[in-house]
């Protein structure tokens, strides 16, 4: 049972290797409502937005995932090339990036959230 587990996983990853950083794409950033001015709609919207994000991102660095396993095992390895640790090295800011793009709008998100509850107190 232990041997199938570790041929499955390994079939995960090397299947997984034949997927390209291409094929992975990244969600679009939503436009934040202006808290100052939006209605309690528009920031539920908003709201819904940030949400359909965060499960996109969570997909897309979930793809980038198995890519950077496959890229940092051949960058590790004995015959690595200097276009292995190039392509470890992109996929990993792609990843890292993702990372950023998702706390900067979370961070923008609550600001206008603050900027809502400043302009409609009570």
């Amino acid at each position: 049972m232990h041997n199938l587990v570790k041929i499955a996983a390994m079939g995960l990853l090397l299947g997984a290797t034949g997927t390209t950083a291409a094929d992975c794409t990244a969600p679009d950033v939503p436009t934040m409502p202006s808290g100052s001015t939006a209605s309690m709609e528009e920031m539920l919207s908003g709201q819904q937005a940030v949400k359909a994000f965060q499960a996109a991102n969570l997909e897309y660095m979930g793809c980038l995932d198995p890519m950077i396993a496959a890229a940092k095992a051949k960058a590790d390895s004995e015959e690595a090339t200097k276009d292995d640790l190039k392509t470890l090295k992109s996929l990993e800011e792609q990843y890292n990036a993702a990372v950023s793009e998702e706390e900067d709008l979370a961070g923008k998100f609550n600001a206008q959230i603050r900027a809502y509850k400043e302009a409609n107190p009570g």
